[in-house]
């Protein structure tokens, strides 16, 4: 699927600010599902662009506005070709390489430990607490002792997820951890994949935040506004796979409808546009996306 991505991201200031520095990370990854065939990037007012890879590999662009101002857009436009999931057939040939039992066994070894520990470790959003042992254990006792394959149960953890917890936009904020989830049982999409990924690394499976977009718009008559089009899933690892995609928000799998930007151990790792400055903080944040699907 070929599809455009516009995306505006506008702070306007009560007072003039100063010294603004700022990361933005909004450009997608190119990688075995998806393709970035161009992407522009302008802001304003105008600003130097500094380019670099962070620590995740994800693509991170830097600029600096250093003159009094009320107002700071930043505006992405970029066109991205992705492919469809793999298929349960394909999925199976390379999982039949290794029995279910060997794979939860090679999870719980050093070298395991050793090559994910970045995302195995607790954090502020993804803290293993009671809640999440007790969640995540109602799933495993009966079915990882019965041989479910590591893939299995972590498409049985997102269905899971997806039954238990209503989707609520007024719910919860962008500082919302997982601890505060069961409380409310409602939240978003960063909220779900935060709990998904705190029960994984409960049990040893090494588990990862994914920003992006996803795709809806011809399924609702329009193009995607902000709410539908901005999203967060989950890339987990599959001894015998290597990392797979899971959306413990919607049903469908993560395939072509789906554009990544990056991935990090919380959202934290991965904020799109992020920063500081100078002056006032009384401000108003407008953030508008736009995703058309092209034709080919």
């Amino acid at each position: 699927m070929k599809l455009n991505i516009s995306h505006v991201t506008q702070y306007e200031y009560a007072d003039p600010v100063t010294d603004s520095v700022n990361e933005i990370r909004l450009t997608p990854s190119t990688n075995e599902r998806q393709s970035c065939y161009q992407q522009q990037i302008s802001i304003e007012p105008n600003a130097s662009l500094f380019s670099f890879e962070d620590y995740f590999g994800n693509r991170v662009h830097a600029f600096s506005v250093n003159g009094p101002h009320k107002r700071l857009t930043i505006r992405t436009s970029m066109t991205v070709v992705t492919k469809q999931a793999p298929t349960a057939e394909e999925r199976a040939l390379y999982l039949s390489k290794r029995p279910s039992a060997q794979a939860w066994e090679w999870l719980r070894t050093e070298e395991a430990a050793n090559r994910f520990t970045e995302f195995l470790l607790p954090t502020g959003y993804t803290s293993n607490t009671i809640e999440v042992e007790e969640f995540a254990a109602a799933l495993t006792a009966s079915e990882e002792d019965q041989g479910i394959s590591v893939l299995d149960w972590l498409a049985a953890l997102s269905s899971k997820i997806r039954t238990e917890f209503i989707y609520d936009p007024e719910a919860t904020n962008v500082k919302t951890r997982t601890s505060e989830m069961f409380e409310r049982k409602r939240g978003v999409c960063q909220d779900f994949a935060h709990l998904m990924i705190a029960c994984s690394r409960s049990l040893g499976v090494p588990a990862r935040y994914v920003s992006g977009y996803h795709f809806v718009g011809d399924l609702q008559g329009g193009s995607a506004d902000f709410e539908q089009a901005s999203h967060a899933w989950v890339e987990a690892f599959v001894p015998g796979l290597g990392w797979c995609s899971f959306d413990p928000t919607n049903a469908d799998p993560v395939g072509e409808r789906y554009v990544k930007l990056g991935h990090g151990r919380d959202y934290k790792d991965i904020v799109p546009v992020k920063g500081v400055y100078r002056g006032t903080g009384e401000q108003i944040l407008h953030v508008m996306v736009d995703v058309r699907k092209m034709d080919e």
